[in-house]
């Protein structure tokens, strides 16, 4: 049992590096998307970064601290709302980015506000997606959100986010001009699809659930062709009260193609539904680690 323990232990404390190793890297690609791209043309995408942004174009303070500062409240008040252990990564990953971006010299590299836009918000929902990941995020509004979800249950975590930026971006195009705004929508698109992205993992499947009076021939040449496994799953149809052969498959996007085919070339009458999965883990793809 001793061993064992040790063994969890060591494992434990590999894991909890890799994951201060994450947040470092994701908060260091997004602070670049920052100071790189947004700064120079005064793109302010949602966020206590937004705020930060509009506040640093009146006062003689870095953004990264006018960040620090007005996150230090919020996580004062968020804190327990979503546990020690995440409110600790959160801080570390919000000091970070706070840094970061004042450390990170301050160019122009895309000498227009489309193109900052789009490679600023890609680099920050890179970024933040990485930080996600292992168990953090940068910002207390998170954690502000979750104490009003508290507070208002009728209104979502979501919700309450979606206006906090709308006002940010409403705020940026009031100080630095619409058409400013406007890229900062463009940048706050981008961001939180990459980010979504990035979160859910690019290990994308796709699922297939067959229902068919030949379930054993689609096996076996699933088997044979595709080299996967299936799933039996017990069914009756509603009408005929009889059992109907019922497979669940996983399989690449790249072999998605050939199990159509099999499927019509076995039972051109069988019955399919497909669907995107977004992380496939285990045996045949990618292993599952604890996050």
């Amino acid at each position: 049992m001793e061993k064992l323990g040790q063994i969890d232990l060591k494992k434990e404390g590999k894991q909890l590096v890799r994951d201060y190793l994450g947040i470092a890297l994701g908060t260091l690609v997004a602070a670049a998307g920052f100071a790189w791209f947004f700064l120079a043309h005064d793109i302010a995408p949602g966020g206590v970064t937004g705020i930060a942004t509009v506040i640093a174009h009146f006062m003689p303070l870095g953004v990264g601290m006018i960040s620090f500062l007005i996150n230090l409240p919020l996580f004062m008040v968020g804190w327990k709302a979503v546990g020690l252990r995440f409110a600790v990564r959160s801080f570390v990953a919000m000091m970070l980015l706070s840094l970061f971006i004042d450390v990170l010299p301050q160019t122009d590299v895309a000498h227009d506000s489309m193109l900052a836009s789009v490679f600023g918000g890609l680099l920050m929902g890179i970024g933040l997606g990485v930080v996600v990941r292992c168990g953090a995020t940068t910002g207390g509004t998170d954690m502000a959100a979750k104490v009003a979800h508290q507070k208002f249950a009728s209104l979502s975590i979501a919700s309450i986010m979606l206006v906090f930026d709308s006002a940010v971006v409403i705020l940026a195009a009031a100080v630095f001009g619409l058409k400013q705004g406007l890229f900062a929508l463009i940048a706050l698109f981008v961001a939180s699809k990459v980010m979504d992205m990035v979160i859910k993992g690019f290990n994308t499947a796709m699922q297939f659930l067959i229902i068919t009076k030949q379930s054993d021939e689609i096996v076996r040449r699933i088997h044979k062709q595709i080299d996967r496994g299936c799933t039996r799953i017990s069914a009756t149809g509603t009408y005929s009260g009889m059992p109907v052969g019922t497979l669940l498959c996983v399989v690449s996007r790249m072999e998605a193609p050939q199990l159509k085919k099999i499927i019509a070339e076995v039972d051109p009458d069988a019955f399919v539904t497909v669907c995107d999965v977004h992380e496939a883990l285990g045996e045949g793809f990618t292993g599952i680690h604890e996050g």
